[in-house]
Protein backbone atom coordinates (compact mmCIF):
# COMPACT_ATOMS: atom_id res chain seq x y z
CA UNK A 1 0.00 0.00 0.00
CA UNK A 2 1.09 3.17 -0.76
CA UNK A 3 0.56 6.57 0.30
CA UNK A 4 0.45 9.53 -2.09
CA UNK A 5 3.27 12.57 -1.52
CA UNK A 6 2.14 15.95 -0.65
CA UNK A 7 3.03 18.18 -3.83
CA UNK A 8 3.84 21.79 -3.22
CA UNK A 9 4.38 23.36 -6.39
CA UNK A 10 7.32 25.31 -5.99
CA UNK A 11 8.24 28.85 -7.53
CA UNK A 12 11.17 30.95 -7.83
CA UNK A 13 11.30 34.23 -9.17
CA UNK A 14 14.04 34.80 -11.45
CA UNK A 15 16.16 36.26 -10.25
CA UNK A 16 15.03 34.89 -7.00
CA UNK A 17 15.08 37.70 -3.57
CA UNK A 18 18.22 37.43 -1.64
CA UNK A 19 18.10 35.85 1.27
CA UNK A 20 18.17 39.04 3.72
CA UNK A 21 14.72 39.81 1.56
CA UNK A 22 13.66 36.33 2.53
CA UNK A 23 14.76 37.08 6.22
CA UNK A 24 12.87 40.20 6.36
CA UNK A 25 9.70 38.67 5.28
CA UNK A 26 9.76 36.10 7.47
CA UNK A 27 10.53 38.59 10.71
CA UNK A 28 7.40 40.47 9.24
CA UNK A 29 5.46 37.32 9.07
CA UNK A 30 6.60 35.92 12.92
CA UNK A 31 6.67 39.31 14.21
CA UNK A 32 2.39 40.28 12.69
CA UNK A 33 1.52 36.78 14.10
CA UNK A 34 3.40 37.77 17.72
CA UNK A 35 5.34 34.32 17.49
CA UNK A 36 7.70 34.10 21.10
CA UNK A 37 11.47 33.84 21.15
CA UNK A 38 12.40 34.30 17.96
CA UNK A 39 15.88 33.49 17.27
CA UNK A 40 17.87 33.80 13.92
CA UNK A 41 20.86 31.54 12.91
CA UNK A 42 23.35 32.09 10.62
CA UNK A 43 24.24 28.70 9.18
CA UNK A 44 26.64 29.94 6.12
CA UNK A 45 29.68 27.70 6.47
CA UNK A 46 27.94 25.61 7.92
CA UNK A 47 25.31 24.17 6.41
CA UNK A 48 24.99 23.79 2.39
CA UNK A 49 21.46 23.65 3.00
CA UNK A 50 20.47 26.96 3.75
CA UNK A 51 21.97 30.26 4.67
CA UNK A 52 19.67 31.18 7.98
CA UNK A 53 17.70 29.20 10.09
CA UNK A 54 14.33 31.22 12.00
CA UNK A 55 13.08 29.58 14.66
CA UNK A 56 10.47 30.83 17.32
CA UNK A 57 7.94 29.01 19.43
CA UNK A 58 3.67 29.26 19.40
CA UNK A 59 1.58 29.16 22.14
CA UNK A 60 -0.87 26.16 20.90
CA UNK A 61 -0.33 24.30 18.33
CA UNK A 62 -2.97 26.64 16.20
CA UNK A 63 -0.50 29.32 16.70
CA UNK A 64 2.21 27.16 15.46
CA UNK A 65 0.31 26.54 12.37
CA UNK A 66 -0.94 30.38 11.86
CA UNK A 67 3.09 31.48 12.46
CA UNK A 68 3.89 29.12 9.40
CA UNK A 69 1.00 29.84 7.30
CA UNK A 70 1.88 33.66 7.52
CA UNK A 71 5.29 32.69 6.87
CA UNK A 72 4.29 31.39 3.46
CA UNK A 73 2.35 34.07 2.84
CA UNK A 74 5.07 36.92 3.14
CA UNK A 75 7.17 34.16 0.96
CA UNK A 76 4.46 34.37 -1.61
CA UNK A 77 4.22 38.34 -1.55
CA UNK A 78 7.88 38.23 -3.13
CA UNK A 79 6.81 35.87 -5.93
CA UNK A 80 8.17 32.93 -3.67
CA UNK A 81 6.69 29.51 -3.31
CA UNK A 82 8.26 27.23 -0.36
CA UNK A 83 10.17 24.69 -1.58
CA UNK A 84 8.17 22.62 1.31
CA UNK A 85 5.97 22.90 4.08
CA UNK A 86 6.42 20.16 6.58
CA UNK A 87 4.70 19.21 10.00
CA UNK A 88 1.18 21.12 9.41
CA UNK A 89 -0.92 18.27 10.41
CA UNK A 90 -0.27 17.58 13.76
CA UNK A 91 1.69 21.49 14.19
CA UNK A 92 3.75 20.53 17.14
CA UNK A 93 6.74 21.62 14.63
CA UNK A 94 6.38 23.32 11.41
CA UNK A 95 9.15 23.82 8.98
CA UNK A 96 8.90 26.00 6.44
CA UNK A 97 11.65 25.82 3.68
CA UNK A 98 12.30 28.84 1.88
CA UNK A 99 15.80 27.70 0.61
CA UNK A 100 18.04 30.39 1.78
CA UNK A 101 16.04 31.08 4.85
CA UNK A 102 14.51 27.69 6.78
CA UNK A 103 12.39 28.34 9.53
CA UNK A 104 11.04 26.08 12.17
CA UNK A 105 7.94 26.71 14.33
CA UNK A 106 7.66 24.59 17.67
CA UNK A 107 5.57 24.50 20.80
CA UNK A 108 7.79 25.15 23.66
CA UNK A 109 8.09 21.89 24.74
CA UNK A 110 9.32 20.30 21.17
CA UNK A 111 11.87 22.79 21.11
CA UNK A 112 13.40 22.44 24.42
CA UNK A 113 13.38 19.05 23.43
CA UNK A 114 15.18 19.29 20.11
CA UNK A 115 17.49 21.68 21.29
CA UNK A 116 18.24 23.64 17.64
CA UNK A 117 19.65 26.94 18.69
CA UNK A 118 22.18 25.20 20.81
CA UNK A 119 22.86 22.40 17.79
CA UNK A 120 24.00 24.78 15.50
CA UNK A 121 25.67 27.62 17.79
CA UNK A 122 28.07 25.11 19.50
CA UNK A 123 31.49 26.92 19.90
CA UNK A 124 29.47 30.21 18.50
CA UNK A 125 28.09 33.64 20.19
CA UNK A 126 24.95 32.78 21.47
CA UNK A 127 21.94 32.85 18.97
CA UNK A 128 20.70 36.18 18.06
CA UNK A 129 17.67 37.39 18.98
CA UNK A 130 15.03 39.44 17.51
CA UNK A 131 14.87 42.62 19.12
CA UNK A 132 10.88 42.08 18.94
CA UNK A 133 11.26 39.64 21.74
CA UNK A 134 10.55 40.41 25.06
CA UNK A 135 12.73 36.90 26.33
CA UNK A 136 15.78 35.05 25.57
CA UNK A 137 15.11 31.43 24.02
CA UNK A 138 16.34 28.80 26.13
Amino acid sequence: MSNQAHVIKTRIPDPPPAAEQLLSAVRDAVEALKAKDVVEIDVRGKSSVTDFMVVASGTSTRHVKSIADEVVKHAKLLGFMPLGVEGEREAEWVLVDLADVVVHVMLPRVREFYALERLWTVGDQPPEIHPADDTPAG
